[in-house]
């Protein structure tokens, strides 16, 4: 059965990495190999129990009789549980952080996003574009900025050869940008969720290698530009949702909001709660803030035009089921003893943490870069800062341990080579219909030299910081 169960993943695996080939959506791949992975796995509960949690059941029948109803109980109460609050707490600070930013959005507070990028010099305006994609994914999810900054580009240039390239220097910042920061990508969330790094360790560790692997590339791409580029004025569309704040009332919306963002670390710090309840916090004064400005168009029934495409909108929603189908799949593969039977094998086969960057950098590029990052970073536990002396590379494993960084670069970085390695990428392959051959052709290469060389920066950091 614990074949069975690894196989269900692996295929799974094989089915997200081919979605563009197969057009079966992975949110729902995933969600059927989490759900089924149980179900078998429930099927089997005694053998499983008595293997990893003998002691634990013993325990829990405290002298009853030791039944198949029993066993069950025990797994959902006491096993599955712990899988599900895990996956809730990320889904959950995604949800929220995807509201604010929707809440922002419907009042017009990203409205100056196209003022400040537009101007007829290429280069200029893809060095705009692309830092200010940086700047809002590291606050932002990846995915909800690349829809941000594609629609500002797709305003801004009639194109379709210069919006493909603009295009993919956004993706790959917004890659870069999320990688930098606990709160930009889900990687971040979960490895901050599970003590395995803290804020601000993680953000300065990851700075120095973020950057040169947005800019290597962005400057490549810039070199395939022409000198200048004719600008479409298009007026901002009308939205019936919309409101007519003034500049101070949208800038106050836009502080509250990504200020919020900013303080949700220091939350965390100071309560110890989960970093959802932070969100949830500051999406609660948000929205009162937006209902005492906006209390006079509350009972106006108008239709509502959004800038950000409703298949993006639709992403979002995938995006987070896809994370809790995913982290089931993972859970129930762990429970088998699989995980830790495959740990040992890498400990004993490959013992270099950045040798297992690498091969997840290459996973990465072909599968998604969250699907990447749970499964190796599932293959440890964080361990206790008591492990520090007892080697490098035992100490990478304890919190803010260089194998949690290694790996939350790699596996988003690496979502640049390829497009379909990242929900950003396919993002761009979906709005402007770009054949994956002409981003590996263009693109790939340019992301693959700024990976390395931030790699090569990062492993730099480690040692002096070590």
């Amino acid at each position: 059965m614990t074949l069975i169960i690894v196989a269900i993943l692996l295929v799974s695996f094989v089915l997200i990495a081919t979605e563009q080939l197969t057009n079966i959506n992975k949110a729902a791949v995933a969600m059927f190999a989490g759900t089924l992975g149980w179900v078998l796995y429930i099927c089997y509960g005694t053998d499983f129990v008595m293997r990893e949690h003998q002691g634990d059941y013993v325990d829990f029948l405290n002298g009853a009789v030791a039944t198949s109803t029993a066993v069950k109980h025990y797994i959902a109460q006491n096993i599955f549980l712990k899988y599900v609050g895990t996956a809730a707490e990320l889904v959950l600070f995604l949800l929220a952080t995807m509201t604010i930013v929707e809440i922002l959005n419907n009042n017009g507070c990203f409205d100056f996003l196209t003022p400040m990028v537009r101007t007829r010099k290429s280069r200029r305006m893809l060095w705009s574009v692309s830092a200010l994609t940086f700047f809002i994914s590291a606050n932002l999810d990846n995915l909800t900025t690349t829809a941000l900054m594609l629609v500002v580009v797709h305003n801004l240039l009639s194109g379709r050869r210069l919006r493909i390239i603009y295009g993919s220097a956004v993706v790959v910042a917004a890659n870069a940008g999320g990688a930098l920061t606990v709160i930009g990508d889900p990687t971040g969330v979960f490895l901050w969720n599970t003590g395995a790094v803290t804020a601000s360790n993680f953000s300065m560790t990851l700075l120095i290698p973020c950057i040169l692997a947005w800019a290597i590339p962005t400057w490549l791409l810039g070199r395939s530009l022409p000198e200048r580029v004719d600008i479409a004025w298009k007026p901002l569309p009308y939205r019936g949702d919309d409101t007519n704040l003034n500049v101070w009332q949208r800038m106050l919306m836009l502080f509250v909001g990504i200020g919020g963002l900013w303080f949700i670390p220091t939350f965390h710090n100071i309560t110890k709660l989960s970093p959802f309840l932070g969100a949830l916090c500051v999406l609660s004064v948000l929205w009162i803030v937006n209902e005492i400005f906006n209390h006079r168009l509350f009972n106006v029934e108008k239709m509502i035009e959004r800038r950000i495409p409703r298949v993006l909108q639709y992403g979002v929603l995938q995006m987070m089921l896809f994370v809790m189908g995913l982290m089931l799949a993972v859970g129930v593969v762990e429970e088998t003893g699989a995980v830790r039977w495959l740990a040992r094998q890498c400990d004993m086969y490959v013992h270099n943490v950045w040798v297992m960057g690498v091969i997840a950098g290459g996973v990465s590029s072909v599968l998604d870069n969250f699907a990447t990052a749970l499964s190796f970073c599932s293959l440890y536990h964080v361990a206790d800062d008591g492990m520090v002396g007892q080697g490098a590379y035992a100490a990478a494993f304890t919190t803010n341990g260089i194998y949690w960084k290694v790996m939350a670069y790699c596996s988003a970085i690496a979502g640049n080579v390829l497009a379909v390695g990242s929900m950003s990428g396919v993002a761009l392959l979906k709005m402007e219909r770009i054949p994956v051959m002409w981003y590996v052709r263009n693109v790939a290469p340019k992301a693959l030299l700024g990976a390395f060389v931030g790699l090569a920066a990062l492993a730099v950091v480690a040692f002096f910081t070590a």
